[in-house]
């Protein structure tokens, strides 16, 4: 068979033209004004044969560089993790991969239940009393923490660190301009949020103090300091966190955090070019009603059953657009469920054990750095720390392609006084033998 989808035929054109008594496609334009029309032939290839086709695309795609075809060093927010088996095959099966926003909650029990159980592993990990359905990804997930910080204080300001990703950073200016909230940056102190600015940025008219944990290069964050700041003027502490890094790490709930936001592509979704991603959204009880997204919550039926139901849906699709808590009115379903089916799957010591790994192999990574005489970042990190280099970022990682590596990220993108920085990521995924090959190759450039 030459076609997989049975394509309308010239017959099947000829009777829907006559059912609506016109004799050319052209005539459906007949309202758009000739000068502006398009006349001529599109600029685009002949088509091709199904199988000509795939062809052409798997020899396209076969020219990406992935983390199947080259050792990954890079992280800045999308990290080369391992996946459990489990996760695609539970994530492929129809009802999953089909499924989207439950608008009918009594015939959608099982992707509610998925939902649920995404919820309830976000709060145990963050130590927060509650957790959305999900959100699009990490940065929109911080953002909206913002939103909601100046709604819940009645105060326009809200003060970050820069130790936050800059990306993250750059979405939250965009949130906060349509609702003239005012956003402060704080400088770092090395690779750490600098404690007294960020106190001297903090005042009475502070909705928010937000910073990441660990941040954006990799250290980690005193949260027991910065929380201080943050309540001594009556604004919400917001902590924006790598959910794995939480699994071995004081969770930011235990430092009395109000908001924990970040995203969960570290359990079960793959790197995929940068996304799609799940972000999470955690808060106090004090702030359940005002929380951006959907809720599943858990209840029973006339005969005591288990079940579940959509609750507390204060979003635009329910109620009046200016009473809405958040214009976000979906959730990353799929992705949530993976990383709810990696969770599961690794289990609390697996997902301890796994962060062991990504201490272990960076601490080791930075001992071999400094022995070749790098100039590495100070303090404790995760999986992640700034090394640097003598030569442009870019031009090493063109070269470090060609070696089977996939290098780290140019921090000259945060300005130039981190030009021949390299933000390194090390996962459990990468071995003595790799770290120890990618040091030597970069002494080669260092020379």
């Amino acid at each position: 068979m030459s076609h997989r989808y049975l394509p309308l035929t010239e017959k099947d054109k000829k009777e829907m033209l006559d059912t609506i008594g016109i004799s050319d496609i052209s005539e459906l334009f007949g309202d758009i004004p000739e000068k502006v029309r398009f006349n001529g032939e599109l600029n685009l290839k002949p088509q091709k044969s199904e199988t000509a086709l795939l062809r052409e695309l798997t020899r396209i795609s076969s020219k990406n560089i992935t983390t199947d075809t080259h050792v990954s060093f890079l992280g800045a927010g999308v990290y080369d993790h391992y996946i459990p088996t489990v996760v695609d095959h539970v994530i492929s099966r129809s009802e999953f991969y089909t499924a989207y926003t439950p608008y009918q909650p009594e015939v959608s029990q099982g992707e509610l239940q998925a939902i649920f159980e995404f919820q309830t592993l976000i709060s145990e990990m963050t130590a927060m009393d509650v957790a959305n359905s999900s959100m699009y990804d990490g940065p929109t997930a911080f953002a909206e923490a913002a939103t909601m910080a100046a709604s819940q204080t009645k105060k326009k300001k809200v003060v970050v660190s820069k130790g936050v990703h800059y990306q993250a950073i750059e979405v939250l200016k965009t949130y906060c301009k349509g609702q003239d909230i005012e956003v402060v940056e704080v400088d770092l102190d090395g690779t750490y949020t600098d404690i007294e600015k960020l106190d001297a940025a903090s005042d009475e008219d502070t909705a928010a103090v937000m910073v990441q944990y660990p941040n954006f290069l990799g250290s980690i964050e005193d949260l027991e300091e910065i929380e201080k700041i943050a309540h001594k003027h009556k604004a919400l502490f917001v902590v924006n966190s790598n959910p794995l890094a939480i699994s071995i790490l004081t969770p930011p709930g235990e430092f009395n955090a109000d908001v924990v936001t970040g995203d969960t592509q570290v359990f079960g979704i793959p790197t995929q070019f940068g996304g799609p991603h799940c972000g999470y959204f955690a808060a106090t009880k004090k702030l359940m009603r005002k929380m951006p997204g959907r809720l599943v919550g858990q209840t029973q039926d006339d005969e005591g059953n288990r079940g579940f139901v959509l609750t507390l849906q204060a979003r635009e699709q329910h109620i009046r657009r200016d009473k809405a808590t958040s214009n976000i009115c979906s959730n990353q379903a799929l992705n949530a469920l993976a990383s709810s089916v990696a969770m599961s799957a690794l289990g609390k010591k697996g997902a301890v054990e796994m962060a062991e790994h990504n201490i272990q192999n960076t601490n080791y990574m930075k001992k071999q750095l400094k022995s070749a005489g790098f100039t590495v970042s100070d303090g404790q990190s995760f999986n992640e720390f700034a090394v640097k280099l003598s030569k442009d970022i870019d031009e090493i990682n063109d070269t470090l392609y060609d070696d089977g590596f996939i290098g780290g990220f140019n921090l000259a993108h945060l300005g130039d006084s981190y030009k021949h920085h390299m933000l390194i990521a090390v996962t459990e995924l990468r071995t003595k033998d790799e770290i120890d090959s990618f040091v030597e190759r970069l002494g080669e450039y260092h020379a």
